[in-house]
């Protein structure tokens, strides 16, 4: 792992930087000796040269053929990772009750055992109107998601959040990541626990219309 402000400091050259007083300008909260440091170990690694004019005193850091190579690879990483992290954050603040209207068409009955199921999902988000719902799941007859106790016996418990529920439908993390992270907790019967992963859909089922539909949810 490279130190800190490595990155930045490369990105500001890559912006048309060269001389040490405008770097640390773009660079923002760095010292001076700091700024030093870093820019004599990039010059030891061959991504940075130092460039001085004896009659002037004038000094210029320029990026070196290896480091405008990685310019490339360090842009991609950084979009993905300002695309990964909106996108976290559209999805922690989806509208829960939406959500769960939603819910009908993320659930595949043919993939339940062939009788009456019923799950509970609890929700730990803070101030939400509604924070357990349950899903009704009966031969024959369409997904019924309820706010209200339904009067049944359940079946399986699943207690967790909004982020957690989205991103899983969304193939940005799995059921059994979020269960070993802790954000994921199921209890119940054992055969719809491990059958999570194919009666609740996610992108990788193929589910277009639904998936744009949580898509476009997560994004207003």
């Amino acid at each position: 792992m490279e130190p800190r402000w490595t990155i930045p400091i490369l990105t500001e050259m890559w912006g048309g930087a060269t001389r040490f007083s405008d770097i640390r300008r773009g660079v923002g909260n760095i010292s001076t000796a700091l700024l030093s440091k870093r820019l004599k170990e990039l010059e030891v690694k061959g991504l940075v040269r130092r460039v001085e004019d004896r009659a002037s005193g004038r000094v210029d850091y320029t990026r070196t053929q290896r480091a405008i190579e990685l310019e490339p690879i360090l842009d991609a990483l950084g979009k993905w990772a300002q695309c990964n992290i909106e996108a976290r954050q559209a999805l922690a603040a989806t509208d829960l009750s939406t959500l769960m209207w939603h819910m009908r068409n993320y659930i595949d009955p043919a993939q339940l055992p062939d009788r009456q199921v019923v799950i509970q999902f609890r929700f730990s988000d803070p101030d939400l109107e509604y924070r357990v719902y349950w899903a009704l799941i009966r031969p024959g007859a369409p997904v019924e998601i309820c706010s209200a106790i339904p009067g049944f016996d359940i079946d399986l418990y699943i207690e967790t959040d909004c982020l957690s529920i989205c991103s899983i439908l969304l193939s940005r993390t799995s059921i059994s990541r979020e269960i070993a992270e802790g954000r994921l907790f199921l209890s119940g019967e054992a055969l719809l626990i491990e059958t999570m992963d194919r009666w609740f859909y996610q992108r990788t089922k193929e589910r277009p219309e639904e998936i744009r539909q949580l898509e476009e949810l997560a994004s207003c």
